[in-house]
């Protein structure tokens, strides 16, 4: 574990805040962009602490060892000791029950959560070829283009993979794969999202829940540092990512099964007036989807965008979503 301090922890003004994040450039950047934020509402310099997680260090699929929690428990493991003051998560990579002695904070402003297509050539999705290798680590993401492509008559192959995102665009790049599938919140993180051919319609590819969204965790016990988180947290993202992720508790399902969701905040003018939550199981070849949505009053509170979320769940199960939860490995 290495520290690296900011030029604000060098100024002796105040202990600075221990800021953990993983080693990865995307961890970093999101990393970096929460301590901007932590440093203006507390006035506090902030040193990134980096991590190294199991997700980091396995050459497994996602979806054989299992996806939740593999990028989160060493994070948590230093917060419980006191080694870091803050944790830096990607909220779609966070299990869904909170544990005890730690404290969701805040979640900042989502960025954008759609999934992103870089393909060769430039091509958007509908344009490539019968045949075509798409590259994903996600059966959720898998599930759906395998779908989208039947819905056109096109013949893809969704392929396993891993690794950072210059890994990733690097199999595209070299004739490996004709395409690849990321996070477009990602590539907007490291300034990159021009690479993208086809930013995904939520209609065809619903995002992980929580996608694009950054949770940042801290000790329960350090009630003065959650109560100045807060003051970074935005509201209409809490009660999004909540009725997403109450989904996916619902379902009983892992971060690394083939299930979607995403919370959309509808305004009226410059009003945000009601909210509309999509969620998607579907089987890996994408032959059986069960997708159902539901609108209604913005949730007062993250308790009403979890009951929303469990509300869903149970409509989906009862259309016989249960059946495609087992199917995790690509």
């Amino acid at each position: 574990m290495n520290a690296t301090s900011s030029p604000a922890a060098a100024s002796g003004a105040a202990a600075p805040l221990r800021l953990g994040t993983r080693r990865s450039a995307l961890a970093m950047a999101q990393s970096g962009l929460v301590a901007d934020l932590v440093r203006e509402v507390t006035g506090r310099p902030v040193e990134l602490v980096e991590i190294t997680t199991y997700g980091d260090t396995s050459r497994e699929h996602l979806a054989q060892i299992g996806g939740t929690g593999v990028f989160v428990s060493a994070l948590r493991e230093a917060l419980l000791s006191g080694e870091i003051d803050l944790a830096v998560h990607s909220l779609k990579d966070l299990p869904t029950a909170e544990p005890e002695g730690l404290r969701l904070a805040a979640i900042p402003r989502r960025e954008d959560p759609r999934d992103a297509l870089i393909a060769r050539d430039g091509l958007t999705f509908a344009e490539l070829p019968p045949g075509s290798r798409i590259g994903t680590g996600s059966p959720r993401r898998a599930a759906q283009l395998n779908a989208w492509a039947r819905s056109f008559g096109l013949d893809i192959e969704t392929v396993p993979i891993r690794g950072n995102v210059d890994t990733r665009i690097g199999y595209v790049r070299s004739g490996r794969l004709d395409a690849v599938v990321l996070a477009a919140a990602g590539l907007i993180r490291l300034g990159r999202i021009g690479e993208a051919t086809e930013l995904l319609d939520v209609g065809h590819v619903l995002p992980a829940p929580g996608q694009g969204a950054l949770a940042v965790e801290c000790a329960a016990s350090n009630v003065a540092l959650t109560a100045r988180l807060a003051e970074i947290d935005d509201p209409y993202t809490r009660v999004a990512v909540t009725a997403e992720r109450s989904l996916l508790a619902a379902l009983e399902a892992g971060c690394s099964a083939p299930v979607g969701a995403l919370a959309d905040l509808l305004a009226d003018g410059q009003v945000v007036t009601e909210m509309r939550l999509r969620g998607v199981v579907g089987s890996l070849d994408g032959t059986t989807l069960v997708q159902l949505s539901t609108t209604g009053p913005v949730p007062a509170s993250p308790s009403e965008a979890g009951d929303l979320g469990r509300e869903l769940a149970a409509e989906m199960l009862a259309k016989g979503a249960a059946g495609l939860m087992g199917e995790r490995a690509l």
